[in-house]
Formats: structure tokens, C-alpha cells, sequence
């Protein structure tokens, strides 16, 4: 009998104020657990605004300690509670002006398990991250979950296909995007590159975009977050382009030893001829 992960996604719109986002998100996991979902995968920056649209040392305030943060803590008693393994993008404080675009991932004890530091950061109009990251220096970690092997790519990360590949080769099965992005700029690549790499390295992979316009700019967040499968096949339908959402999916991991036994792409990685793709 194959096994099954019920994994979810949610996408909303920014609330105004920081505690009614962090409440409107300890709803979702509620809901997404009385669905049965066994995982569940917050937006980027979950608990505050997509600040970046802008150059504000105040935004400095929503950054805090992982794991030894309030958020954490709070989000691990409710993972217990629930018995769901629950993935927190949140912004880091290392210490302070040292700071970091990161996701926590708690198991469905409510233990921590671990965190993903974003590694590339852009600097362009409307996403002014590197007044506010550092690049992330933890490597490529896959977290063992109750429910299975489980890696994370933040947003920009998605156009870099070298990390895609280093999750799957350290095993991740399911591999979630969390994101904050905005319509005319990468609707069009947001359906071609998440697919794209779930088929050249043979996982599930769970992508998140935030919805609505914030006071902040014009960045229009356009949501359609998804699931889709190692053979770049949507799971299910693609969310609202407008409104907030949860997405519910059953991802069958026997897809994935199927998709491997006919494409045998690790066995045919030739990294005795990468060299050049490490050269500075």
C-alpha cells in the first residue's frame, strides 16, 4: 500500500496588524487539520506585511530569535495540540543587524526541528530584500518529519536551479516554496519554473504566494499557490488568483519511485563536468 501525505498550503492577505495575521494563521492550521492535512506550509514573511516593497528600518521589529522566539514557541504548542507539522517562513534576528529570511519547521510533537535560510536575495524595485537579509548560511537541510523527508526554497530561490537539485539529492521528497510575488512580474514564470523543477529532480513541491495589494506598494501578490507532482502535474486545482485560501492535497509518494524508475536522472548526473557551474 502506498503512502500518502495530506499536505497544505495557505495563502492570504495581509490583516494590518501583526497579531490578527498570526491568528488569522493558527486558524488555518485548525482547519487544515480538521481536514485531515498532516503538514502545512505558511507564505513568506507569514506574520507581517511584504515590507520590502520598501527601505524601512522599523520593519526591524518584526525579526526575532528561531527558535527561542515568541511565534515559535506559540506555533509549536499549537503543532502538538494539532498533531501537524508545521512550516513557519518568518524573519530572523541572529543578533541584532544580523538577519535573515528563514523558515522554522516544526514536527507534529511540537519539537523543532530545524531552520532554512533564504540564499539568494534580490535588490530590485518592489523587493528591496538585501536592505533587510543576509544571505542564508545553513546549507540545504531536509528535516525528517513525522510524515516524511521535507525541504524549503524561499521565494527567489525558485530561479536558481543548483538548490532544487541539492534537496533532492539529500533526499527531500516534498519541497515547499514559500513566497511573496507579484503579478507582473512572474505570473507567467511562477506556472513554467516550480513544475519545471519538480520533474528534474522527481519530488512534490508546494508553492505559496501571498494575495492582495498592501499599503506598502504596488506589488499586486497574485496567490494560484499549488501542489504539484514529479511529473509537473498540477495535484488538484490551483488557488484563487484573489482571495485567501487553504489547499488541501493528497500527494501519493508512490508517484515518485514510479517518475525515478523511469527517469533515472540521478543516475545519469555527470558532476565530473560541473565544474564550471562553481566558478565564481
Amino acid at each position: 500500500m502506498s503512502r500518502v501525505i495530506r499536505a497544505a498550503l495557505f495563502q492570504t492577505a495581509w490583516t494590518g496588524d501583526k497579531e490578527s495575521m498570526i491568528q488569522v494563521h493558527e486558524q488555518a492550521a485548525r482547519d487544515a487539520a480538521a481536514q485531515g492535512a498532516q503538514v502545512l506550509c505558511f507564505q513568506e514573511l507569514f506574520y507581517g506585511p511584504y515590507f520590502c516593497q520598501v527601505q524601512d528600518k522599523a520593519f526591524y521589529e518584526y525579526a526575532e530569535q528561531i527558535p527561542d522566539g515568541p511565534i515559535v514557541k506559540r506555533f509549536q504548542s499549537l503543532a502538538k495540540e494539532l498533531g501537524i507539522v508545521l512550516i513557519l517562513p518568518m524573519y530572523e534576528e541572529e543578533q541584532p543587524g544580523v538577519l535573515y529570511n528563514t523558515a522554522a519547521v516544526i514536527d507534529a510533537d511540537g519539537s523543532y526541528l530545524g531552520k532554512y535560510r533564504k540564499h539568494h536575495i534580490p535588490q530590485v524595485p518592489g523587493f528591496w530584500e538585501k536592505f533587510y537579509f543576509r544571505p542564508g548560511n545553513l546549507g540545504w537541510p531536509i528535516f525528517d518529519t513525522k510524515v516524511g523527508r521535507i525541504g524549503v526554497y524561499i521565494c527567489y530561490d525558485r530561479h536558481f536551479p543548483e538548490g532544487w537539485r541539492a534537496l533532492g539529492l539529500a533526499g527531500a521528497e516534498i519541497v515547499f516554496n514559500p513566497s511573496a510575488t507579484s503579478r507582473g512580474l512572474s505570473a507567467y514564470l511562477w506556472q513554467l519554473e516550480q513544475p519545471a523543477a519538480a520533474v528534474a529532480n522527481e519530488y512534490f513541491i508546494g508553492a505559496i504566494n501571498r494575495v492582495g495589494v498592501e499599503d506598502l506598494g504596488d506589488n499586486d501578490f497574485y496567490g494560484t499557490s499549488y501542489f504539484v507532482d514529479p511529473e509537473a502535474q498540477f495535484v488538484g486545482e490551483v488557488a484563487s488568483d484573489k482571495e485567501t485560501e487553504l489547499v488541501v492535497r493528497d500527494l501519493d509518494m508512490a508517484k515518485l519511485r514510479e517518475v525515478r524508475d523511469r527517469w533515472q536522472f540521478y543516475r545519469d548526473r555527470r558532476p565530473d563536468a560541473y565544474p564550471p557551474l562553481t566558478a565564481p
